[in-house]
């Protein structure tokens, strides 16, 4: 089988590699193709991949091209992880936002809505070429903010585009510890949309172990999200949610720890990888060795303007291994290629799931694979309080597409000035300004 992995000079693509080479399966993926505007970063990471295989017989062939078209023809899966504006301007949606006293967060907030405006016309654009190139394949999005690229690629792909991530993936995998549970038999209760959904219920045996967690505040306090949110506000929702909403419950704290920050996630993040690629410009850099300490150092990082503001302290060791996004996708490849029924968390089209919303709407919940594809499985219906901030949210979504499609400025300060974390018609009309002034991209809003 051959996958085309869009954004392949991304950083963390050695992590989808290493999830393939430990697939020995009949038909498993065979041939990768790296996608990317940038040759450089393409050679960087061909050359990491090559260390990876070393001495392991039958490892995925990869070639590397700079011609889109080229890299999804024939393609049985389409890995989508680009990043539109590149690091530098998720560093630029972090300070316009900061300045307005709102949160810039790259998936959150006036960041999220930012990132969306100008990556919405080049998913379409992917989707649009799959459907001519490759109208076989499925598309598996990564790219964030990865509910709202995922429903904007299935106005043309349909339900053949399924959007990952590993943050509730992760979430599940600490409270199943938590609980002494093996994470990989344990069903997670878990529902909402990308970055903004809530763990419910976690089933060990047929028996739901939630209960006893929520009433015991020292095993509560003992994970991340504990530390993260406190036991008392975990108590009180009678669930754990998702980290980032944090940025949702703990807006005013988590906006003053980002402007007091001695520098932002994003702007760490351009100038770490920087240093990486730079690096990987010399011909004798040990390129493995190099990508391991980099990513150890991302990941140690990971939201620490959040465990700032709710003085969580540094992440503890067993809090760092993440969902392992490059697994899902795995499990989610075998499983429509080979038919391997799997359950899985992952954003697609709602159907008859959450009433409260359409048909189309991409949400985030369990799922049952196959080769058929992702069946959102029948959930409960959300409380009112997180009802509403998922329409509220789905709404702005739904008004960033708009705007994307026809390219409205007025359309887009509404996507803003819609927003629960943007509180000001006037922010939001200046917030349009600003980044139409620091992208390029969005110049397309008149």
């Amino acid at each position: 089988m051959k996958l085309a992995i869009l954004g392949g000079g991304g950083f963390r693509v050695p992590l989808v590699y290493g999830a393939l080479l430990g697939d020995r399966a009949e038909g498993r993926v065979t041939d990768v193709v790296l996608h990317d505007l940038d040759a450089a970063r393409l050679d960087a990471v061909t050359r990491v991949l090559a260390e990876q295989a070393a001495g392991i017989p039958d490892a995925p062939a990869v070639t590397a091209t700079t011609d889109l078209d080229e890299a999804l023809r024939g393609a049985d899966f389409v890995f989508s992880a680009i990043r539109v504006g590149g690091l530098a301007g998720r560093a630029a949606d972090e300070r316009v936002a900061l300045a307005e006293g709102v949160l810039g967060q790259e998936t959150v907030g006036a960041g999220g809505i930012a990132y969306g405006l100008r990556t919405v016309p080049v998913a379409v654009d992917i989707a649009r070429r799959v459907a001519r190139l490759a109208p076989d394949a499925w598309v598996i999005n990564f790219t964030n903010p990865a509910g709202l690229v995922t429903e904007a690629m299935s106005r043309h792909l349909g339900n053949r585009v399924i959007g990952i991530c590993d943050s509730p993936v992760g979430l599940g995998r600490r409270v199943a510890r938590v609980l002494g549970g093996n994470p990989d038999e344990a069903f997670i209760d878990y529902v909402g949309l990308n970055h903004l959904g809530w763990l419910r219920g976690l089933r060990i045996g047929g028996r739901d172990e939630l209960p006893r967690l929520l009433a015991d505040p020292a095993l509560l306090g003992s994970f991340e999200e504990g530390r993260l949110f406190g036991t008392d506000w975990l108590r009180s929702l009678g669930s754990i949610p998702n980290e980032y909403l944090h940025y949702y419950y703990f807006n005013r704290e988590a906006v003053r720890a980002y402007q007091e920050a001695e520098q932002t996630r994003g702007a760490f993040l351009r100038d770490q990888q920087a240093r990486f690629y730079a690096e990987m410009r010399r011909t004798d850099a040990p390129a493995l060795k190099t990508w391991d300490a980099t990513r150890a150092e991302r990941e140690a990082t990971y939201m620490a303007e959040n465990r700032e503001a709710a003085g969580a302290g540094e992440r503890a060791e067993q809090d760092l291994e993440s969902g392992g996004y490059e697994q899902v996708a795995l499990a989610l490849m075998r499983a429509v290629a080979r038919d391997e029924r799997a359950t899985l968390i992952l954003n697609v089209r709602n159907g008859t799931t959450l009433s409260a919303l359409d048909a189309d709407a991409v949400i985030e919940v369990p799922c049952s694979v196959d080769a058929n594809g992702a069946h959102p499985m029948a959930v409960s219906p959300l409380p009112g309080h997180a009802t509403g901030l998922v329409c509220a949210v789905k709404a702005v979504e739904r008004e960033v597409l708009a705007a994307a499609d026809s390219g409205s400025s007025a359309t887009a300060v509404k996507a803003f000035a819609l927003h629960p974390l943007v509180d000001s018609v006037a922010v939001a009309r200046r917030l349009v300004d600003g980044y139409r002034e620091v992208h390029p991209g969005l110049a397309y809003l008149r």
